[in-house]
């Protein structure tokens, strides 16, 4: 229950933060990608849906989003910028692939300790790094390849429509 409500709560957030339903689904098309990743990763572990798995299925949505919010954010105000939606996104996916990775490495490698632990609490930790590393992973490559072209499918026709009326 806590998991829907919260994803409800992040997209209602997108769209005030970028006052487009539009932009607000793509950044969020992230979470989908991550949260499959979560459950591929418990799979191969041979984990059970644990509630803790359910905080890090909570976690990884943060993250997702963030990376989708970087790269879209930062893919818009080119457009507006410049003008041209393809040169903006090209440019602003090559500028943002450091911080997306930054991002993405440094949740991944601080959960490892918790994926790999044995000890005292580890049945509580284990599935929660595995749903955060695992979803991190698939949803790093949708944020850099899938995002920018979500977003020029989904504002292509604004960019010919623009072009069009500045020639």
């Amino acid at each position: 229950m806590v998991v829907p409500i919260t994803l409800i709560v992040i997209l209602g957030i997108l769209v005030i933060a970028f006052g487009s339903l539009k932009d607000a689904l793509i950044i969020f098309s992230g979470v989908p990608l991550a949260l499959t990743g979560g459950v591929f990763s418990l799979y191969l572990r041979d984990m059970p849906l644990s509630i803790s798995a359910g905080v890090g299925f909570i976690a990884l949505s943060g993250v997702a989003v963030l990376n989708g919010l970087v790269m879209l954010a930062f893919i818009r105000d080119l457009w507006h910028e410049k003008g041209d939606l393809y040169l903006a996104i090209i440019e602003g996916a090559i500028i943002r692939l450091r911080p997306i990775l930054m991002t993405a490495l440094v949740a991944s490698l601080g959960f490892i300790p918790m994926a790999l632990n044995t000890g005292i609490g580890a049945e509580v930790q284990r599935p929660l790094a595995t749903v955060v590393i695992g979803g991190i992973v698939s949803s790093t490559i949708l944020t850099l390849f899938v995002l920018p072209v979500l977003y020029l499918w989904a504002h292509g026709s604004e960019n010919k429509k623009q072009q069009s009326s500045e020639i």
